[in-house]
This record gives structure tokens, C-alpha cells and sequence, in this order.
């Protein structure tokens, strides 16, 4: 595998990974907007967006953009999150300059008017769709409520009041600013060459508008809070639980990741065998996030009403074990090993590679090959998770509860 990147004169960098002994080429335009950046008036804009990208551009329908993907068997998709929006696919190397041109073209749509009436309908459903979703609803109020006055706390979706009332030129507006070529990473993973790539990227990238999106980041300073909201619709309480945690750029947050894991993976972890295996919860997790300038452990709890509150005193008290006493060395062995085999079997398909190609380059501007990463992992310490903790101590911070309980 050879790495190489490159900036060009209007500001997008492209970045890639060859691999000539693979099958095939993932390639992704990484889009450094989403609903962070968005402001009030335009709330759920950037996912909005996304759908409009697939509806056509220049002289191609939406329907001629689906058909020429599927003309050459790409498994291709888009996502929105609170920071990033990337359109990506994966193809047989031989389908990789149609694949590109599409890609692309995407990127700059035709943003019709007739188009955004339409898909408008859609998102809206889409929300409801969510509302309708009790473990998707409670992430996004925990979100609100741990950042609070913070731009992560926003929506991805907006609101249906948002939606109804965001108009195409606003949507015209936001792209015109968002989607300039210095705010977007092009990366390329697989079997392809990289003056292949360069002649595709001069051809249907040079001339984008240049600059980009500036992006206020910095730190949340969450307050502690708790709140159930009463829904009796449901049977089960879904909490979902919030800690600070190490920021996208820091060198903390391989640890943090494998701290995670020790505390809440889905098998063989403290909250498996505390809460999960002797049947107190039907979904007890843990998980790290990172994000510009913060950070987050989430945890998800779910399961019978009555068992909230024990299981909150569960979890309380593996954290506190977690601080007081530490991890054993088979726990972190195993927490070491399950990571460095997540890393290798994603780095396994040229897709598995993009995402890490871009997430590592949006964030940091930074190379790391399968290797590095794999080093890195090996070289935690049960001290480095020791330091960890101090740094960032495992203390409930936002503790947001929906379902029949009105509290705990």
C-alpha cells in the first residue's frame, strides 16, 4: 500500500491509499459540514441536503444518477452527522472514472425547486419515522441536554417546524457556503493508481468554487443533569447516559476506546456480566465518541421499567471499580485485542480503509496506516488508563430517561 495527497489550487484535498493486491476501489467525498454548522433558521439542513444531492445535476435526473450506479454495480450511499456529510462507493476498479464522474456531479446538485418540495415530504416523514424510535429519540434529547448551548447539541434531523419552513435558496445558500472545495476531503481507497486518480479529480473537481466553511470549535462544558421524560406509549425506559471524554485531536483517545470496551462492549465486558447476562437490561452498552474540540462516553440502557434504577446503580458502581481499582491485565489484553482485530478486518476492504482514511484526515490532517494503529493499540498501558480517568473521571454527567417513569 502507497499513501499520497495532494491540495489543489481551489483548496480540496485528496488523499489516497493504493493497494494493488485488492478487488476493488472505495472512494467518499468527506464534506466538513453538519448539523454543528447549522443555524437556527436552517436546522436540518445538512441532512436535507444530502437527500437533494442524489435528486440530479447538470442535464441527470435523479433517476439517471440511480441507474448509472447501479449500471456498474456500485454499493453506494450518504450520511449526515453532527460534523461530517460524505457520499461515497465502492466499485470494481474498471468502473472507477463513471463512478467518480457520478460522484462528483453529486456534490454540485441541481437543487430544483420541484425537487426540495418533494424530498421536503420525505424528511418530514423521516422524522416521524425517528419520533416513532424510543432509543433514537432518547439519544437525540441526551444530546441536547449535554450540550446544551453548545452546536453539538443540535439536531441532525431538525425539526419538523424547521423543515416546513427552510426554503430552496436558503438550502442554495448553505451549500454555496458549506460545500466549497477547501472544506471537502476527496479519499481514495484500493486498487488504483494515483495518476489515475489525479486525472479524475482535474477533470471534475478543479474547477469548484474555493475557500471554505469556517467552523467555530470549541470545548462543551456540560452540567450535570437528569431528567425522564413520561411516556407511556412504551413499555420499556430507555436511558441513555453521558460523560465527558477525550476531543477528536487527542492522543487520549485510543484509550479511551479501549476503556470503553472494557466497561461496556457487547460481550465479555463489566456491564455484560453485571447487567445483561443475569437479565437486569435487554441492551446495557458503552461507547466512546469523539467529536471537534470534545468529547463523550455514551451509555444505553434498556429494559424494565422497575430495573432502572438498579441498573443505574449498577453502572455507578462499575465506574467507580473502574476509578478506584483499576482494570486487570486480562481485561485489558482482551480489550486490545478486540480493537486491533476491529481495525484489521475493516482495514481488509478498501471501504473499511476509507472510512479511516477520511475520519483520521477530517479530524487530524493525519496518515496513519494499519501498522501505526495497531502499535498504538498494543502500546496502552493499564497506567495510560489510570492517567485517563484522572484526566477525565468517569462521573454521570447527563442522565436522560424516556419511557413509563417519571423518575428515579
Amino acid at each position: 500500500m502507497k499513501f499520497h495527497s495532494t491540495v489543489l489550487d481551489n483548496g480540496l484535498t485528496v488523499i489516497a491509499e493504493t493497494n494493488p493486491h485488492v478487488h476493488s476501489v472505495g472512494l467518499g467525498f468527506f464534506v466538513k459540514t453538519g448539523a454543528r454548522d447549522e443555524s437556527p433558521e436552517v436546522a436540518g439542513v445538512s441532512h436535507f441536503l444530502e437527500h437533494m444531492a442524489f435528486k440530479g445535476f447538470d442535464n441527470l435526473t435523479a433517476d439517471d444518477v440511480n441507474q448509472r450506479f447501479d449500471d456498474v454495480g456500485a454499493s453506494y450511499n450518504a450520511s449526515t452527522s453532527e460534523e461530517v456529510t460524505q457520499y461515497y462507493a465502492a466499485i470494481l476498479p474498471e468502473y472507477l472514472p463513471q463512478t467518480f464522474e457520478l460522484l462528483a456531479g453529486i456534490i454540485q446538485p441541481s437543487l430544483k425547486v420541484e425537487d426540495f418540495n418533494t424530498e421536503k415530504q420525505v424528511i418530514l416523514e423521516e422524522i416521524g419515522m425517528y419520533d416513532d424510535l424510543p432509543g433514537f429519540t432518547v439519544y437525540e434529547q441526551a444530546m441536547a441536554a449535554h450540550f446544551r448551548g453548545h452546536p453539538l447539541g443540535q439536531s441532525i434531523l431538525g425539526s419538523p417546524e424547521s423543515i416546513t419552513a427552510l426554503t430552496a435558496d436558503q438550502m442554495r445558500d448553505y451549500h454555496a457556503d458549506r460545500y466549497r472545495a477547501g472544506n471537502i476531503i476527496l479519499a481514495v481507497a484500493g486498487n488504483t493508481s494515483w495518476e489515475q486518480i489525479q486525472g479524475l479529480v482535474e477533470r471534475y473537481c478543479a474547477k469548484w468554487p474555493g475557500g471554505g466553511g469556517d467552523r467555530n470549535v470549541y470545548p462543551a462544558s456540560p452540567e450535570p443533569t437528569q431528567h425522564f421524560q413520561p411516556l407511556t406509549s412504551i413499555q420499556q425506559e430507555h436511558v441513555m447516559i453521558m460523560i465527558p471524554a477525550p476531543e477528536a485531536d487527542s492522543p487520549d483517545r485510543y484509550a479511551a476506546d479501549i476503556l470503553a470496551m472494557i466497561i461496556g462492549d457487547d460481550t465479555n465486558s463489566r456491564m455484560f456480566w453485571d447487567i445483561i447476562d443475569p437479565g437486569h437490561a435487554d441492551s446495557a452498552d458503552f461507547g466512546y465518541a469523539e467529536y471537534d474540540g470534545s468529547g463523550a462516553y455514551l451509555s444505553y440502557l434498556a429494559g424494565e421499567p422497575e430495573e432502572t434504577p438498579a441498573n443505574l446503580e449498577r453502572l455507578k458502581t462499575i465506574l467507580t471499580q473502574v476509578s478506584d481499582e483499576g482494570i486487570t491485565d486480562e481485561e485489558l489484553e482482551q480489550a486490545k485485542n478486540k480493537v486491533s482485530s476491529r481495525v484489521v478486518l475493516a482495514s481488509e476492504r478498501p471501504m473499511g480503509r476509507l472510512a479511516s482514511l477520511g475520519g483520521n484526515w477530517i479530524y487530524r490532517e493525519e496518515y496513519r496506516a494499519v501498522k501505526t494503529d495497531l502499535d498504538t493499540i498494543q502500546s496502552i498501558t493499564k497506567d495510560d488508563l489510570h492517567a485517563l480517568v484522572e484526566k477525565w473521571p468517569l462521573e454521570l454527567t447527563t442522565v436522560y430517561g424516556l419511557g413509563p417513569l417519571e423518575g428515579v
